[in-house]
């Protein structure tokens, strides 16, 4: 009975032999991977069916990379051939290695901390996943500096160092500047601090040794090559019921799938010496979408992933708000973020995302820096669409300043300010703002007052005073500066006086000596008082007749 079982293809039996012969299989090829024969064990493993054993392929790349982190080249340069055919593999391989150092990181183990980003270091290399990844677990690394965490950051730079500077030079420029700050600040070992000075020399150096990926294992073009966007902190899967045995009811149709798909790829790969590029493309995408159909609904295909980058969920808006962020923070001076930030085609309807980022980036530096200002300035200045965008978030800023700490506040008035004085941004802006006892807080009227102390900076009293008594935008400004009733222009006055601003009251002054003549909200008052006197006059003129 039993050997008539493992004959059947539909039986568990047969299944179960078939896994284990799989499962065998691979690991024995990868075990037998080096520098000269990563072709041929290419070929051999996709003649195995990769799609139902990318789980065992997964955990066999990661256990050899472990025990040999130096050849993590070899290994990295497997896994991006094995992309090209099959994505979702790839994928597969780089976020069970971020798990991985995630969970490393956290429990301080730096052996397996030093393994892993060595692994994640070449699959930047190969550029497997994007370059914002490295600046992403730099970043990570130098937030909070250690010795160990230096260290692990500093082998990292050395293993990658040369293609970021190709690809992002100002992220590893800004990446180096925090080396600089942990060095000048001097809390770390001697030692630590003798590593990070090598790791500038090394740069000096040009990265010599270390430049990118070495000549026999650069066997992707870039045309073939897909790239992962993968952030440190996504929420991600490791799949381990991959790695086990389960079975198929449909175990024989989709071996014929995968037989498909293997005649395909090693046919592509026999002529593709003699062939043009064409073919190799075209298989490309149909073994991708073959595999995606074997592999399940669990499975992504290469078009599913577009549509899902072009669809704007919210977990899209996460990835393009760290994505912004990393821009701003890693570029050099604001001409060079804008430029990047204008090459990453937001999507329509998104845009207010870089305004809020700009606003929140800026209010966390330890000073105001022109740098963010500048960069709002000029955004501005190529389409309305942020200038208005700017005047919502000035809303809701003012709204939720009661919420900010004194050095965000004070940032983010220095911010709207510049936006205000370069006409940037609309004065209209000020309608959001009642300058009265009862409408404000110690906090508003600190941002207030920040904002009215940088315009006169920025513009002079002089004309600072022209632009408030503008009469086309008198309307907007009659919160900040109030003629409905005398209590809450003498307020406005004595606050404008209070913070050296006198020189803007005077119109108010002027109004405030005729108040209870035109102002309404006086009249019952007056009419009151004068017939109390009048009252009282009759009466004393009774009284003494």
């Amino acid at each position: 009975m039993l050997a008539k079982a493992a004959s059947d293809p539909s039986s568990v039996e047969y299944q179960r032999a078939t896994w284990d012969a799989l499962k065998k299989s691979i690991n024995g090829l990868v075990n037998k991977l080096n520098a000269s024969n990563v072709q041929d064990i290419v070929r051999e493993l996709f003649g195995e069916n990769l799609i139902r054993g990318r789980g065992v392929f997964a955990r066999s790349v990661m256990k050899s990379q472990m025990a040999s982190p130096r050849f993590s080249g070899i290994f990295a340069a497997l896994v991006a051939v094995v992309n090209t055919k099959f994505p979702e593999i790839g994928e597969l391989i780089i976020k069970r290695c971020i798990l991985q150092f995630r969970r490393a990181y956290k429990r301080n183990d730096k052996p397996v901390c030093v393994a892993a980003t060595k692994f994640l270091a070449a699959f930047v290399n190969q550029q497997l996943v994007h370059e914002l990844l490295a600046l992403e677990l730099l970043t990570v690394l130098l937030g909070v500096p250690t010795n160990d965490s230096v260290e692990v950051a500093i082998e990292f730079v050395k293993e990658c160092g040369f293609t970021l500077q190709e690809l992002t030079p100002q992220g590893l420029h800004g990446i180096f500047e925090r080396f600089r700050g942990i060095l000048h600040e001097g809390e770390i070992d001697k030692r630590t601090q003798f590593m990070i000075e090598g790791l500038f020399a090394f740069r000096k150096g040009g990265f010599e040794g270390k430049k990118g990926v070495p000549e026999e294992l650069d066997l992707v073009d870039e045309d073939d090559q897909i790239v992962h966007e993968i952030g440190l902190d996504d929420d991600m899967n490791a799949q381990p019921g991959l790695d086990v045995f389960k079975e198929d009811p449909e175990f024989q149709e989709n071996e014929r799938r995968y037989a498909d798909i293997r005649r395909e790829i090693l046919g592509e790969s026999s002529s593709e010496s003699g062939s043009d590029s064409e073919s190799g493309s075209d298989s490309d995408s149909e073994s991708s979408s073959s595999s995606g159909e074997a592999a399940g609904a669990g499975t992504a295909s290469r078009g599913d992933q577009r549509v899902e980058i072009a669809d704007l969920t919210e977990t899209n808006l996460v990835n393009l708000r760290r994505t912004i962020y990393l821009t701003i923070m890693s570029s050099l001076d604001f001409e060079e973020a804008g430029h990047k930030l204008m090459k990453m085609n937001i999507p329509p309807g998104a845009e207010v995302e870089l305004c809020t980022m700009l606003v929140e980036c800026c209010s966390q530096e330890r000073t105001f820096l022109r740098y963010y200002g500048l960069l709002a300035q000029r955004f501005c200045f190529i389409s309305q669409t942020y200038a208005t965008l700017f005047d919502e978030v000035f809303m809701k800023q003012y709204s939720t300043i009661h919420r900010l700490e004194t050095n965000k506040l004070r940032n983010v008035a220095k911010f709207f300010a510049h936006l205000l004085a370069t006409d940037a941004m609309s004065w209209t802006c000020l309608a959001y703002i009642s300058l009265t006892e009862e409408t404000t807080t110690s906090s508003s009227r600190i941002f207030i007052k920040i904002l009215f102390q940088e315009l006169s900076e920025a513009l002079g009293l002089k004309q600072l005073n022209a632009k408030m008594q503008d009469p086309a935008m008198r309307e907007y400004f009659q919160g900040v500066m109030p003629k409905d009733e005398p209590r809450n222009t003498r307020f406005s006055i004595n606050f404008f006086t209070s913070i050296g601003l006198g020189g803007l009251t005077d119109d108010m002054r002027e109004w405030l000596k005729t108040a209870p003549k035109h102002a309404p909200k006086r009249s019952r008052s007056s009419s009151s008082s004068s017939s109390s006197s009048s009252s009282s006059s009759s009466s004393s003129s009774s009284s003494s007749s």
